[in-house]
């Protein structure tokens, strides 16, 4: 049998004083003798009380908690946002709600369960939210932020890497160590990130004379990457560079090329991925990329949450943080020219 759990009316009883004295105390409200005050807190630590924030949030309407909706977790990017999230949060004393996306289900199921919360925010990643929930969460008074998406013609805020200057950077580095025959691997159709990274890729290229360019279609995922490495390069002009959309699409496309093709990175193929996620700098890897401005964009994030907290009406804005190239084994000794 579990044992039971000490409450604030067992600290109230064991201190002689009222149970809402014990919370006020506590929570660091009202006014009180140092006498009842130091009895209070002694009663606490003798009965190892620890308050209940979820009991405490239903009582003040307000929480020290803030939602994270993540789809898509599997993607090691996203677990490494949420730890960095997690801990800066905690650092301001708030705690994470995590609400998972399963991947048959849309955001918009996962909403009304995080609505049931007094959240003192919402962070919606690697997903969007439709006018119709973020109207529901402007109802809720909830502020809401999506993080690396945006939806256009949406009223929600977004915190994103310049996706576009990315595939812009991408696209210029490539051409620098002398591609002439560069290629695409796709990510999610129809996400913001994977359009952006695309756009600014042709569009780097059609500068410098490039209104053609080998594709393949992808999702965020190493299985993806693998499939369309293989057929990209199998073939009798295969390209001598890849932008893919994501590091671990890139991972995949450089085991397909070393380990099914025999093909030598970066002898014979340069790849070149986007996030910099911590895998990317293995030894085995070595992977040459666009790291995104994780640390600025949460602290971003935040910003717009207190801004929410401290202003009302306040309209919808959309941040764009500059991604970085990181050069490495994956591109670094492969002058194609």
């Amino acid at each position: 049998m579990a044992a039971k759990r000490t409450t604030s009316v067992d600290v109230a009883r064991k201190a002689g004083v009222a149970q809402s004295t014990v919370s006020r105390i506590l929570n660091g409200s009202g006014h009180f003798s140092p006498e009842t005050r130091q009895r209070v807190l002694k009663a606490a630590e003798e009965l190892d009380y620890k308050p209940n924030a979820f009991a405490r949030s239903l009582s003040t309407q307000q929480s020290e908690f803030v939602g994270i909706v993540m789809a898509d977790i599997t993607n090691p990017f996203y677990p490494n946002v949420l730890e960095k999230f997690t801990t800066r949060f905690q650092e301001l004393g708030l705690q994470v709600l995590l609400f998972n996306v399963p991947p048959d289900s849309d955001v918009d199921d996962i909403l009304p369960r995080a609505f049931e919360y007094q959240l003192e925010g919402l962070i919606i990643t690697s997903a969007t939210i439709t006018s119709e929930m973020a109207n529901e969460a402007a109802r809720h008074g909830l502020a809401v932020v999506l993080f690396n998406r945006y939806a256009k013609g949406s009223n929600v805020s977004a915190v994103c890497c310049d996706n576009v200057a990315g595939g812009q950077l991408a696209a210029q580095y490539l051409l620098q160590i002398g591609s002439k025959k560069p290629a695409y691997i796709a990510g999610t159709e129809n996400t913001s990130t994977n359009i952006d990274r695309e756009h600014g890729f042709a569009t780097q290229l059609r500068l410098h004379g490039m209104h053609t360019y080998l594709r393949q279609q992808g999702t965020y995922s190493y299985q993806t990457g693998y499939d369309a490495a293989i057929r990209l390069l199998d073939r009798d002009e295969p390209p001598d560079a890849i932008f893919c959309a994501n590091d671990i699409i890139a991972m995949g496309c450089m085991d397909a090329a070393r380990f099914k093709l025999g093909i030598r990175i970066p002898g014979d193929l340069a790849v070149i991925g986007f996030d910099d996620i911590p895998a990317s700098r293995w030894p085995s890897f070595s992977l040459t990329t666009i790291r995104q401005p994780v640390n600025k964009m949460i602290e971003t994030t935040l910003t717009l949450l207190a801004d929410y907290k401290s202003k009302s009406n306040m309209d919808s804005v959309m941040k764009l943080e500059p991604g970085r190239l990181i050069e490495r084994e994956s591109t670094r000794w492969n002058r194609l020219a």
